[in-house]
């Protein structure tokens, strides 16, 4: 077996690869281009072409394919052969540097929210050099951007990668206030991927996680997570090949996975990469969820990426560890002396302010159908957004907005109290689960972000809001005299953080207090995709995507109607199976049972038995009321779900969704599950939770 470091990105066209297959001054010139954004032209890109396919095809690939992100939220591909026939029988192998630059897929049948229509299917495809190719399954695959034929994006890679440049050009100017000018400056992220391996053949005898990714109806189990033995326990025999057979496939493609372990609830567990830049680790945690998937299939496994599969125990996130850098240097790292690094302030402050004004737009970002079940319990951040910063953070924020910026915060070491473990350096924040905003040492977690989510749409808020409030720093003290500059910056972070000290928490999120005092202060409490959406197209957000040159009006408004469309869809296909399968899997099983109890309680009865049998008459007494309430929640979701269908406006449908046929649902829910845990285990017509989560 070839070493670790060997294994390590194979299927790569890698910057170490580029400068072995290219000429010089074409690696120089592609370089230029990756790190500072210079434009290429048709020569350089024939040769780049010419190299990834004698590379590609060295290495076993047939075909390439321009791979993007769709508003779908997935990857798509197609791939084109490198063979080209010569007209005599045989053929060569052929890739341009236009077939490199761009591509044509059909752009009418991808989501687009009105861009573009049935009729106008033109859409193109442009390769992103900043990403580097790969193969995957004997296909070169090239990451690109995605547009329509008016040059509207129509992928989530595209705005990306405009909020990049926009956080780049203001955190650029506010550097320079510092006397530093680096060539780029460039968010960061590391994304925990957090996911559940159950078995296939459970899975497969389940309809509702195969149509839906949860399951719709199931009782607690007899143990749930309440023991709190699986969080970094040992991993099953089973799951650690997987995962052996996961990293392989990962560091094959390039991607640093780094950390697995098991997660806190049954059957849970998570792969964390180091970080990386912003845009590649969002391809490359879309690679991740891909590989995720296939792998477990080779292992009579199912990976489950729903955030939440099982009611009444965790679900899964993604968590979002961002932070911005310029060069080497970590603008987010406060240093021995967070109180006396002025800069490290700054951009703090605009981190908080940013995250204050633009709450609403954070908590659309991660909005989702299978969200919508896991904010707010089992470890998941509730769904009002606030910032954590522990103690000796807040110790300076609290110390700057009092205007006593003499006294810095201590850095703690931990003594453990025994002489042959060693002391441990105290990080300068503590970590708070209940926070989805949390500042983690040198970056800032969003725990709010799900797991089967691509997270570009969080890293777009974020980028672009920081820019913003980068900016409005840069347009205030531009001007000033090199001697004023520090006092002005303490007094400009002094009034700002007092303006959005109301997003700073650092209290129990899940209290019922909480809700209660962040509506004193102010902040949303967006509980529903339903609610939140509408947050995409407000006032502030359109004029906040216009000006940071990031969204235009109509492609802000087709991403609201993409994000409300899929909602619709996914509580529609929710409902409609629900239905299904209470009227056509549970209710029989439960009906048959119910009349196995009665036939019993006859026959006995019927023998002259003198024994009461009290307990088998509350049983079947209990079975028919069962029966009754489920008919009645059935009836009653039915009703709700076809109003919910006819509603035109996709809005007013998702409110439908959210508030209506959602409590129907889950009364339906509780209906059945009640009947779970009377019914016989061997009239039970479904692997139960029990069966599910604790398998061997």
């Amino acid at each position: 077996m070839a070493s670790l470091t060997d294994r390590f990105g194979t299927m790569v066209f890698s910057e170490s690869v580029m400068k072995d297959y290219l000429p010089k001054d074409v690696y120089k010139t592609l370089l230029a281009t990756i790190e500072e954004g210079e434009p290429i032209n048709l020569d350089v890109a024939n040769a780049v072409a010419h190299a990834m396919k004698t590379w590609a095809l060295e290495h076993g690939a047939t075909h390439y394919a321009h791979w993007f992100q769709p508003l779908s939220g997935i990857t798509s591909e197609k791939h084109d052969s490198f063979l080209e026939p010569v007209g005599d029988g045989t053929a060569l192998t052929k890739f341009t540097g236009k077939a490199l630059i761009q591509g044509e897929p059909d752009a009418s049948s991808f989501p687009n929210g009105g861009l573009r229509a049935t009729f106008e299917a033109r859409g193109y495809t442009a390769w992103d050099p900043t990403s580097p190719a790969f193969i995957k399954d004997e296909v070169l695959c090239i990451p690109t951007a995605f547009c329509g034929y008016n040059g509207e994006a129509l992928d989530k890679k595209t705005p990306l990668l405009r909020s990049m440049t926009a956080l780049d050009r203001e955190a650029k100017r506010v550097l320079a206030l510092f006397g530093k000018y680096p060539k780029r400056v460039v968010p960061s992220i590391g994304l925990e991927q957090e996911y559940f391996l159950i078995k296939k053949d459970a899975y497969r005898k389940r309809r509702d996680l195969v149509i839906t990714g949860r399951t719709l109806f199931g009782a607690p189990p007899c143990k749930g997570q309440e023991l709190e033995e699986h969080y970094f326990g040992a991993i099953r025999p089973s799951v650690s090949k997987y995962m052996k057979a996961l990293d392989d496939d990962l560091w094959a493609l390039g991607i640093p996975a780094k950390t697995k372990h098991n997660e806190v609830a049954p059957c849970q567990h998570e792969l964390a990469p180091v970080y990386t830049e912003l845009n590649k680790g969002i391809d490359n945690n879309m690679l991740v969820m891909e590989k995720m998937k296939l792998v477990a299939t080779n292992f009579d496994l199912t990976c489950l990426l729903h955030e939440k599969p099982f009611e009444g125990i965790n679900g899964s996130g993604k968590h979002n560890n961002w932070s911005i850098s310029a060069g080497k240097e970590n603008l987010l790292d406060p240093g021995d002396t967070p109180l006396e690094n002025l800069q490290f302030v700054v951009f703090l402050t605009s981190v908080i302010e940013a995250v204050d004004k633009y709450q609403g737009l954070l908590r659309m970002s991660v909005a989702s159908c299978g969200n919508d079940h896991r904010l707010g319990a089992n470890e998941a951040p509730p769904a009002i957004i606030s910032i954590f910063l522990g103690d000796q953070l807040t110790e300076v924020v609290q110390k700057i907005m009092d205007g006593k910026a003499s006294v810095h915060a201590t850095h703690g070491v931990l003594d453990l109290g025994a002489d042959v473990l060693p002391n441990l350096e105290q990080d300068n924040t503590d970590r708070n689960r209940t926070s989805p905003f949390s500042f983690t040492g040198n970056k800032f977690e969003f725990r709010a972000v799900g797991s089967e989510q691509n997270a570009s749409d969080a890293n777009l808020v974020l980028n672009t809001a920081v820019a913003e409030t980068l900016k409005e720093f840069a347009d205030a003290l531009e001007g000033t005299s090199e001697d004023d500059f520090a006092a002005a910056a303490l007094e400009y972070c002094k009034k700002t953080l007092n303006d959005h000290r109301r997003i700073l928490f650092s209290g129990d999120g899940y209290s019922d207090a909480w809700p209660v005092e962040a509506e004193k202060r102010g902040l949303l409490n967006l509980r529903t995709t339903a609610d939140a959406l509408p947050q995409m197209v407000a006032p502030e957000s359109l004029a906040l995507w216009e000006n940071m040159g990031v969204l235009s009006e109509t492609e802000a408004f087709s991403r609201y109607e993409v994000k409300l469309e899929k909602y619709n869809k996914l509580m529609n296909i929710e409902a409609t199976t629900m239905i299904r399968e209470a009227r056509r899997t549970y209710r029989p099983a439960i009906s048959a049972y119910a009349t196995k109890v009665a036939k019993g309680l006859e026959t006995i009865r019927a023998a002259g038995a003198e024994a009461a049998m009290t307990c088998e008459q509350n049983t079947l007494n209990k079975l028919c009321a069962g029966i009754t309430e489920i008919n009645e929640s059935i009836k009653a979701l039915d009703a709700v779900h076809v109003a919910a269908e006819a509603i035109v406006d996709s809005q007013e449908q998702a409110n439908c969704y959210a508030h209506e046929v959602a409590p129907a649902m889950e009364r339906l829910r509780t209906a059945v599950d009640a009947m779970e845990e009377i019914v016989a285990a061997d009239y039970w017509p479904v692997p139960t939770y029990d069966d599910i989560l604790f398998y061997v």
